[in-house]
C-alpha cells in the first residue's frame, strides 16, 4: 500500500519569461547614442 501521508516536494525553478530574457538580452546590449536610421538598409 502506497504511503499517502503529504511530502515536501522539490519544486523546479520557474524558467524566465520571454519578455524576461528579452528585456534581459535588452540591458546587456550596449546602448548607442542615436542609431543612425538608414544605416541597415542595402545599398544597391
Amino acid at each position: 500500500m502506497p504511503d499517502k501521508s503529504p511530502h515536501q516536494q522539490q519544486h523546479k525553478k520557474a524558467a524566465k519569461t520571454i519578455k524576461q530574457k528579452r528585456a534581459d538580452k535588452k540591458a546587456k546590449a550596449p546602448i548607442e547614442g542615436a542609431p543612425d536610421p538608414v544605416a541597415h538598409l542595402k545599398k544597391r
